[in-house]
Formats: structure tokens, sequence, C-alpha cells
């Protein structure tokens, strides 16, 4: 499958999207982050993986703790994805407020 078929199979679902969101407020461990966004710690360890992979975090291990935390490549993603779902809000409430 094509490396940008996958990348939109990832950021288009709502966890993934939850995810790197969460990580924008500074370094975090998998446990705080699936708790944040509600899913499985398993799924969660995957969807950190497949990050990884496109380069969009990096884990430091503190001890017995892995730290996860956004690249630069990641941080601007994640501002990105974050002003589109801002957007479709704004545009949610103006289509409520006309009907």
């Amino acid at each position: 499958m094509p490396k940008e078929k996958i990348a939109s199979r990832l950021f288009l679902r709502i966890k993934p999207v939850k995810l790197l969101a969460s990580l924008k407020s500074g370094p975090k461990y998998a446990t705080i982050l699936s708790k944040e966004v509600d899913c499985t710690y398993s799924h969660t360890v995957k969807l950190l993986d497949q990050f990884k992979k496109f380069g969009l975090v990096n884990f430091e291990k503190k001890g017995r703790i892995k730290m996860v935390k956004l690249t630069d490549d990641g941080e601007n993603l994640a501002h990105s994805i974050e002003s589109c779902l801002v957007k479709l809000s704004k545009i949610k409430e103006k289509s409520s407020e006309k009907s």
C-alpha cells in the first residue's frame, strides 16, 4: 500500500488526531496518553509506533518510563490538524445557525 494512503488512513481517524493533539502540551508517557485519548494502552502504543515511522515522535527512556515527544514535523502537523479542527467546528456552528 502506498505511503500516502497509509498516512491518510491514519490521520483521518479521531484517535490518532486526539493523540497527536494531546502531545502538543509536552512530552508524556503512553499510559497518560491512552487515558487522555480514551484508548487502550496497546492501541496507543501501536499508533505511537506508526507516528515514529513517520518521524512525528521520538521516545526518550527515563528510568523505566519511556517518554513520548513530538518532533518538529510532529509539532507542525499537530498545529495544522488543530487549525483544521477549529475551522471545521466553525463551519458546523454556522450551518447549525442557518438551520
